[in-house]
């Protein structure tokens, strides 16, 4: 078996994996590459041909870990993209954005550059377009959690529940070597214990090797209790000072987090009535597949839907479709909440609201996610004083402020937990996905604290493993 680690090297988007087992060549997740730096990496030719691929493996839905399905379909791939029933929906509404976006911003920028004489250092046409992204449905086979699945007579592979996302997993890879039963795990993003919503993540009992993220492999979060309490203070602070609360918010999970915690705060009359807004339409379609997978959700957030009382609409919560709607909520007059995408202000219609909102004294930037290096939401929470959006500079005037407890990801005590449920403990465990001092401070952890061999791969290094 050889593995070849073709994004979140060293780095935290861009997952990609290169498994060749069995006569077998398996691509585990096809991610985006979103930090500034490796932008140019999307760009490039696959590393490998699409062609010559057998299966496409996708752990979720999340753009850094299947955003560029698409340009692998139109470059030639034709086989199944197995990954389960909920992402199946979600990537459809996911993928058909990111391609609109892609075009929209690609007509942006030829505009923009013509207006001002120049060109950008990537080409002035889409990634892929919205035709690209409809090719790769038809390709999309969804299964469910805990089924073994054959690929071949040798190979078979198993999804279990990640605990990130709807749907997301993690992947367990079954082969026959040598009359001997081998397991690859590749954890996709590792989620919290006791988080809505979702179910906690799965603990394996075995596996002979390890394919782990390592997000937050350097720090804690704050305790679920405190996030809301937290949140709550932010909300009635800006209320009184007179400006927005405008969070930047990942469509999937992130979005209907906030919509949780935030029907509590008002159904406890912890924060005065005022209009919410979740002004992105991907995010409004996503809550539809919340509603419509119900037997993903965990079991606090089933009880809220049958006593009546669903996290996902409350008194003053408008959820914005039209980019009219998303306009005019710049003329309100008066405190609102905005939650936008995206999360990591890299495009989408958070960008025309920071423009409102972020020179202005009483408003508050909302941050609820991590930030990666390279992106516009990791520049603004970094200190800068002025932020450039749309080719125009901006003085930072708004109050910034992070809450990372509501993060999707485990936190690095979890990660130990994770880990530490496999035993005997496994040949080798390779951390990605990951900024560098991260992933250094998790794989000293792993070693000095768990005994485990713990390799940091580079990217497109390759593998063999026994």
């Amino acid at each position: 078996m050889k593995i070849q680690f073709l994004g979140a090297a060293r780095q935290v988007t861009g997952s990609r994996y290169l498994l060749e087992v069995n006569g077998l060549r398996i691509l585990v997740d096809c991610g985006l590459f979103q930090e500034r730096d490796y932008i140019g990496r999307n760009w490039a030719p696959f590393p490998v041909s699409p062609r010559k691929l057998d299966f496409v493996l996708l752990t979720h839905s999340h753009l850094d870990h299947a955003g560029l399905l698409p340009k692998l379909v139109h470059e030639g791939y034709q086989g199944q993209v197995i990954t389960t029933t909920a992402s199946v929906d979600l990537l459809q509404i996911v993928l058909s954005d990111s391609a609109r976006i892609q075009e929209e911003d690609a007509a942006y920028k030829r505009k923009r550059h013509k207006k001002e004489g120049r060109k950008g250092p990537y080409p002035e046409v889409p990634l892929y377009t919205v035709e690209d992204a409809d090719l790769c449905f038809p390709l999309l086979r969804g299964i469910t959690y805990n089924e073994f699945v054959p690929l071949n007579e040798s190979v078979s592979v198993r999804f279990r529940d990640a605990g990130h996302i709807l749907g997301a997993a993690m992947i367990e890879v079954k082969y026959k070597e040598q009359d001997q039963e081998r397991i690859i795990v590749f954890s996709g993003d590792i989620g919290q214990w006791d988080k809505p919503l979702v179910q906690d993540p799965t603990l394996f009992k075995r596996a002979d090797y390890v394919v782990m993220e390592s997000t937050y492999g350097d720090r804690e979060h704050q305790p679920a209790g405190d996030v809301e309490q937290l949140l709550c203070d932010v909300i009635n602070d800006t209320i009184k000072a007179g400006g927005n609360i405008v969070i930047p918010t990942f469509a999937i999970e992130r979005a209907q987090e906030l919509m949780y915690h935030l029907s509590r705060l008002v159904r406890e009359d912890r924060i005065p009535y005022l209009m919410v807004f979740l002004d992105s339409p991907m995010a409004v379609d996503v809550t539809d597949v919340f509603r419509k997978h119900r037997n993903y959700l965990d079991e606090d957030t089933l009880r809220l839907f049958q006593e009546g009382e669903p996290p996902f609409r409350f008194p003053g919560l408008k959820l914005v479709r039209s980019s009219w709607e998303s306009k005019a909520i710049n003329k309100i007059r008066g405190s609102c909440i905005i939650m936008a995408g995206s999360g990591m202000c890299t495009g989408g219609r958070i960008k025309h609201h920071l423009v409102q909102n972020i020179s202005r004294e009483e408003s508050t930037i909302l941050f609820v996610g991590y930030q990666a290096k390279g992106t516009l939401g990791r520049h603004i929470v970094s200190g800068a004083e002025e932020v450039r959006i749309h080719g125009k500079i901006y003085p930072i005037r708004a109050k910034i402020q992070q809450l990372d407890g509501f993060s999707a990801h485990a936190g690095k005590s979890a990660l130990l937990k994770w880990i530490g449920a496999v035993s005997p403990a496994p040949k080798g465990v390779f951390l990605t996905h990951g900024e560098k001092h991260a992933i250094a401070q998790l794989a000293n952890s792993l070693k000095q604290d768990l005994g485990l061999n713990v390799h940091v791969p580079e990217y497109l290094e390759e593998l063999r493993l026994t």
